[in-house]
């Protein structure tokens, strides 16, 4: 019975794991941006596009809350994904080594 490669499974799950982590993030955090806040009844409109006609000071808290949560989300996406890739290319690199 062969042995089984399990530092390799391991290491791919991971990968898959980071990396569909770091879509469902980004795109979560995409479509938190597009989300519409209000601040004490009056529609801010979104933390991509403040709606117009707004008084700036009633809706800045609810708007800078939205911008970080946005923010935070897609930055945390984006590190998922590349360390989704840096594995990746490690382990390639790593077994090009093995077996050469």
């Amino acid at each position: 019975m062969p042995a089984s490669n399990r530092p390799g499974v391991t290491v791919i799950s991971l990968n898959k794991i980071l990396g569909v982590a770091g879509l469902v993030l980004l795109v979560g955090g995409g479509l938190l941006g597009f989300r519409s806040v209000s601040e004490s009844g009056t529609d801010c409109g979104s933390a991509f596009q403040p709606a117009g006609g707004i008084t700036p000071m009633a809706c800045d808290n609810a708007l800078n809350g939205a911008g970080t949560l946005t923010t935070v989300l897609m930055s945390a996406g984006a590190l998922c994904l590349i360390a989704a890739v840096a594995i990746k290319v490690i382990r390639n690199r790593t077994q090009e080594k093995v077996s050469a």
